[in-house]
C-alpha cells in the first residue's frame, strides 16, 4: 500500500517539507525534552553540529540510517524509539 506523502512549505527557506522528515523531526524533539537535553547537549554527543540537530527537529533534513543511530546512541533509546507513529 503506497503512502501519500504531505508536504508543508518551510517558510524560512521556501522548501517543501515531507510528512515523514517534520514527523520524525516532532519525535526527535520530544524524546530530546523528555530526557531534558539541549540541542546543544545533543549535538554534542551525538558528534553533530547544534545547527544539523535543529534543522531535523524542523523536518529540514532527510536523516540517514547512520545519522538516527547516533541521534539514538546520544539519547541512550533504541532507534525504533525515533520513529514517528
Amino acid at each position: 500500500m503506497a503512502s501519500t506523502v504531505v508536504h508543508q512549505r518551510d517558510a524560512t527557506k521556501g522548501a517543501a517539507l515531507s510528512d515523514l522528515t517534520v514527523r520524525f523531526g516532532n519525535r526527535l524533539l520530544a524524546v530530546r525534552q523528555k530526557k531534558g537535553m539541549t540541542q546543544e547537549s545533543l549535538a554534542q554527543a551525538a558528534e553533530l553540529s547544534r545547527n544539523y540537530v535543529n534543522d531535523v527537529e524542523r523536518g529540514r533534513r532527510n536523516v540517514t540510517l547512520a545519522t538516527i543511530d547516533r541521534l539514538a546512541g546520544a539519547l541512550g533509546v533504541k532507534m525504533a524509539e525515533l520513529m514517528p507513529d
